[in-house]
């Protein structure tokens, strides 16, 4: 077999805006995850019954569910209901609900790290329960959990090649369309295991510089 990678160079465009369109369906979804992390954790905190039972349950149901499944309930199952939305917004809801059930459990790990006593400290100097949640126990519990927020992102962005199922625009389907075009599907997809490659370790390098400016203070 002859390898010819020109098939490859010569669609470096595309393949550039497939990596464009990877990193967006990633940083929107993981947004919203982050969204539904705190908020769900708020929810735990305030200890109500049927909003804990609430988010226990999709908690569960999430973690315990394959994504493929995840996002084809929403992309066939919704329009039932008279709610379709295209591809790429159901990409970005499909994940960032996958990536908040993730961030709810590493997010109240870090919360329940937090000694009760700071909280405590909090109410005696007169402040409401959401100011102490977010002023002395979120930043706190954010720089313990951030390695494990960021490996949830770097997973997160990889799980962006599923969303070609549902022909979301990025680069796993950017890929597919040249290996239709041109059959040269061991060129193509070496090609796009070696972008996906640098884009975990150029994230993982990114991150890692944010995390070292951003939780720069004294632990005590």
């Amino acid at each position: 077999m002859t390898l010819d990678f020109s098939v490859v160079t010569n669609a470096w465009q595309a393949l550039a805006w497939g990596v464009v369109g990877t990193m967006l369906l990633a940083v929107f979804g993981m947004a919203l995850a982050m969204v539904i992390g705190v908020g769900g954790v708020a929810v735990l905190r305030a200890q109500r019954r049927i909003p804990t039972l609430l988010v226990t349950a999709f908690v569960e149901v999430i973690r315990n569910t394959p994504f493929l499944v995840q996002i084809y309930f929403i992309f066939f199952a919704l329009p039932f209901a008279g709610i379709r939305l295209n591809p790429t917004i159901t990409a970005i809801l499909a994940l960032g609900l996958n990536g908040g059930a993730y961030a709810i459990e590493i997010i109240r790990g870090g919360v329940e790290s937090i000694p009760k006593g700071q909280t405590e400290a909090g109410l005696a100097l007169g402040l409401h329960r959401g100011e102490v949640f977010r002023m002395i126990v979120l930043k706190p519990a954010l720089k313990a959990i951030y390695p494990s927020l960021s490996s949830q992102f770097i997973l997160l962005t990889l799980t962006t090649a599923i969303c070609t199922s549902i022909s979301a625009y990025e680069l796993t389907s950017v890929g597919q369309r040249i290996e239709a075009e041109t059959f040269r599907s061991f060129e193509v997809y070496f090609t796009l295991t070696g972008i996906y490659l640098v884009i975990s370790l150029l994230t993982m390098w990114a991150l890692a510089a944010i995390g070292r400016r951003a939780f720069a203070y004294p632990d005590r």
